[in-house]
């Protein structure tokens, strides 16, 4: 995307109006809260010039948290760290009394979220933008989370941004069932059980070829899947389903 002094230039501008308006048109075809808040999250890494990695974070009336849709599951490690910690960007925007947004230029000097800072730059995140989803019915709140690989990468421009797209995000809860809220949940968890399942056969056919650790191995995983622009658990499901015949080679 074109910027100009910091900001969108005039084609930048007419571009992005086109884009968005393109993400509009297509949400109009979702029939269910899944599909819309996933093709957010895709139109996130589209249109947000610096963004790598997006995903949703919902937050329960009991407080419990869940990404339900992400573009990568690195997106979905980088919300569990907060989650755990009860600490970080997307938590503290998911809660009700929380702010508009919250942002870091340059995690690995972030006194805000000591945990999570450090969790994602081991992962290579160096840039986050979470931004507040409009409480829905049956007191689900939310945020929609932007990462980036580079730090600085995230401007004023991709805030408001991500404020369009976090408004389409909460119309689609707000017309959602409590059943397919829950719903989302489920399926988040279940894909996280698979999506670590996969990962994890990866890693092992990574160890025992190259000798390496599991950490050395997932490092490895992560830096291939960026070079490739291929997300992490499809290349995993690859090496993993391809290896024997990669040994035939």
């Amino acid at each position: 995307m074109l910027r100009d002094g910091g900001g969108l230039s005039d084609e930048g501008t007419e571009l992005l109006l086109k884009q968005l308006d393109g993400v509009t048109r297509t949400l109009l075809d979702v029939r269910t809260a899944a599909e819309a808040l996933g093709k957010v999250v895709d139109a996130a890494t589209q249109v947000i010039p610096g963004a790598d990695l997006a995903s949703i974070t919902l937050r329960a009336s009991d407080g419990s948290f869940s990404s339900p849709v992400e573009t990568d599951p690195v997106a979905t490690e980088l919300d569990g760290a907060q989650y755990r910690d009860g600490r970080g960007p997307c938590v503290d925007t998911a809660r009700p009394d929380g702010p508009g947004y919250a942002e870091s230029g340059d995690l690995r000097a972030e006194p805000r979220w000591p945990g999570f800072a450090a969790e994602a730059v081991r992962l290579g995140y160096h840039c986050v933008l979470a931004t507040e989803l409009l409480p829905s019915e049956g007191g689900v709140s939310g945020a929609l989370n932007v990462y980036s690989r580079e730090t600085g990468a995230l401007t004023a421009d991709d805030r408001h941004v991500a404020l369009l797209l976090a408004t389409h995000a909460s119309l689609a809860l707000a017309h959602a069932h409590a059943a397919e809220v829950a719903d989302l949940r489920q399926a988040q968890l279940r894909r996280a059980v698979d999506s670590r399942d996969v990962i994890g056969q990866a890693k092992g056919i990574l160890m025992t070829r190259r000798g390496i650790s599991a950490d050395e191995a997932f490092a490895l995983l992560r830096r291939t899947s960026q070079d490739l622009n291929v997300k992490l658990v499809d290349l995993a499901r690859t090496l993993a389903d391809r290896h024997d015949q990669l040994d035939r080679r």
